[in-house]
């Protein structure tokens, strides 16, 4: 289990750094209430590169953290769309990982509403922790795809 934590910080930085490196100001709108649950048919698109587990046939769970472990080594976690497909893929997985999933999607909805403010890098580093911590109960589920 150590083995699999040790990764942790060195994602949690380069997602902080990856959420800062973009200075191109660019107004947001606020974002729209994402709806209480989501279906198959209602998930947003992938941004190209990103890998999905959908074709695999892999159980929720495990297709969860598969999607926020492509997330992570990407560095794409901040791009528009990913959270909302992590937290799709999560909408039938276990309470423990569902949970996470929701911790996830509320730091980004805060760090896209904080974007050009002073509190955008640290909104974009809660996004950075909960991902950790989504990580971890990746982990902990025994999920070990997921990292």
């Amino acid at each position: 289990m150590p083995q699999n934590r040790r990764w942790l910080p060195l994602a949690s930085t380069l997602l902080f750094l990856a959420g800062c490196g973009h200075s191109s100001p660019s107004p947001l709108a606020p974002p729209a209430a994402p709806p209480a649950t989501f279906s198959a048919a209602a998930q947003p698109p992938v941004p190209p590169g990103v890998p999905t587990a959908e074709a695999s046939g892999a159980l929720p769970g495990t297709r969860t953290c598969v999607e926020l472990n492509a997330a992570v080594s990407q560095a794409s976690l901040m791009e528009p769309g990913v959270v909302d497909h992590i937290v799709a893929a999560s909408s039938t997985a276990d309470a423990p990982v569902a949970d996470a999933a929701r911790r996830l999607a509320a730091a980004y909805a805060k760090a896209t509403t904080s974007k050009g403010t002073s509190q955008e890098p640290d909104a974009v580093a809660a996004v950075s922790a909960a991902a950790a911590d989504m990580a971890g109960v990746c982990a902990e589920s025994g999920l070990e795809s997921a990292g």
